[in-house]
C-alpha cells in the first residue's frame, strides 16, 4: 500500500476517534483544554468534521489543484506531523497532572482526563508515527 494512503487511513481513525472523544466531553458540558463548553465548542466540533474529512482525502492521493497551489503532500504531511506532535506533547501534559476530572463512562463508572489522555496520547503518536514515515520517507521512481 502507498505511504501515503496508509498516512490517510491513519489520520482518519485518530480523527474519528479524536471527534468521537471531542464529541462525548461536549455532551458532558467540557470544551476545549478541558474548560466548560460554552457555544465555540460546538464551532470546533463542526471544524473538527472538516479535518476528519479534508485532511485523508489530500493525504490518499495526488490534487494537482492543492500541489500546484498550496503545498505538495509531502511537505502537508510534515507540516501535519508537526501539528500532531504538539498535540501530543499537550496531551501529555494532561496525562502527567497529579490530579484530574473525569466524566462518566458510557458503560458506567468514570473516565479519568489522565485516562483518557494516556489513550489519546497513544493513538496521536501512532498515526504521527505513520504521517511522518510518509513525509520523510525516500522518494520512490
Amino acid at each position: 500500500m502507498d505511504r501515503f494512503r496508509l498516512a490517510a487511513r491513519a489520520y482518519l481513525v485518530y480523527g474519528v476517534i479524536y471527534w468521537l472523544g471531542g464529541f462525548y466531553l461536549a455532551l458532558h458540558g467540557v470544551g476545549v483544554r478541558g474548560g466548560r463548553m460554552v457555544q465555540s465548542g460546538v464551532a470546533w466540533i463542526v471544524v473538527g468534521l472538516v479535518f476528519l474529512v479534508l485532511v485523508p482525502y489530500l493525504l490518499a492521493r495526488r490534487r494537482a489543484w492543492f500541489e500546484r497551489w498550496i503545498l505538495s503532500r509531502r511537505d502537508f504531511a510534515r507540516i501535519l506531523a508537526a501539528f500532531m506532535a504538539v498535540r501530543a506533547w499537550h496531551v501529555l501534559q494532561v496525562a502527567l497532572r497529579p490530579e484530574t476530572a473525569s466524566v462518566p463512562a458510557p458503560w458506567g463508572g468514570e473516565i479519568t482526563f489522565r485516562l483518557g489522555a494516556i489513550v489519546f496520547m497513544a493513538v496521536t503518536v501512532a498515526a504521527l508515527l505513520v504521517i511522518a514515515r510518509a513525509a520523510w520517507a525516500e522518494e520512490t521512481a
